[in-house]
């Protein structure tokens, strides 16, 4: 039997990289996907197109970092579904700047999108997962968030924030049999670090202890994991998917 046969994943920001990485995997496990878009209308139904062999699959266009739209998301999605048995909270940017010259719009929106829409989705998906007595939410975080980083003190915050809200809703919703999560990638390999210049990619390689950047399916695989009832008894937890590079 499959890991995730017969559940409903909801994962926001699926239509590339890691979101999408975990779209296709969850799919492969036997999960009915549905998804949220900001603006790649093409990309959405590239992925329907793609995985609807599968799976029942649908992507709704959703901004998570606005409340009022994540709560009638969690509605369409039930209407369309059922049930929704796992969150993944994967939508997330960066805007990137040393704290002399970031902007005050630069920090608000990096909040708002990485930290606020987690609180939002989950906020929404809770009543069902209670009622079902049963659920499993999966937060991303990053490495950054435990260590810092240069030039990324907004996106630092917004990961670090993701952590303790994770290890909170834990302690919350344990005897709901609601579990939850956060996954903390390390470098990943993907369309937007395929833009960096091959030495900056190298430079990042080099101080990993495996040697290689990670991948989606990385990521994917762990999100497998901690979605399926091989975790039944893990929750509050932050997973390293990093190389070694914060050991």
């Amino acid at each position: 039997m499959k890991l995730l046969e017969g559940k409903t994943a909801l994962i926001t920001g699926a239509t590339r990289g890691i979101g999408k990485g975990i779209a296709e995997i969850f799919a492969k496990e036997g999960a009915k996907i549905a998804f949220t878009y900001a603006e790649s209308v093409d990309k959405a139904k590239t992925l329907e197109n793609e995985l609807s062999k599968i799976t029942q699959i649908k992507g709704f266009q959703s901004n998570a970092s606005d409340y009022d739209a994540a709560q009638k998301l969690t509605e369409d999605v039930l209407a369309e579904f059922g049930t929704i048995d796992i969150l993944v909270n994967n939508a997330g940017i960066t805007k990137d700047n040393l704290m002399l010259r970031m902007s005050k719009e630069d920090w608000d929106t990096v909040i708002k999108v990485n930290l606020d829409s987690v609180f939002n989705l989950t906020k929404a998906v809770i009543k069902p997962m209670m009622k079902a007595k049963s659920g499993s939410i999966i937060n991303m975080t990053s490495v950054v968030g435990i260590k810092g980083n240069a030039g990324q003190a907004n996106y630092a915050a917004s990961k670090a924030g993701v952590i303790g809200f994770t290890k909170s809703v834990a302690l919350e919703l344990g005897s709901r049999n609601i579990r939850c999560n956060a996954i903390a990638p390390g470098f990943i390999e993907t369309e937007m670090t395929a833009a960096l210049d091959e030495k900056t990619v190298q430079g990042w390689r080099d101080v990993i202890p495996l040697k290689r950047g990670g991948f989606p399916e990385d990521v994917a695989n762990a999100c497998v994991f901690l979605a399926s009832e091989k975790s039944s008894y893990i929750t509050g937890q932050v997973l390293n998917v990093d190389g070694g590079m914060l050991t």
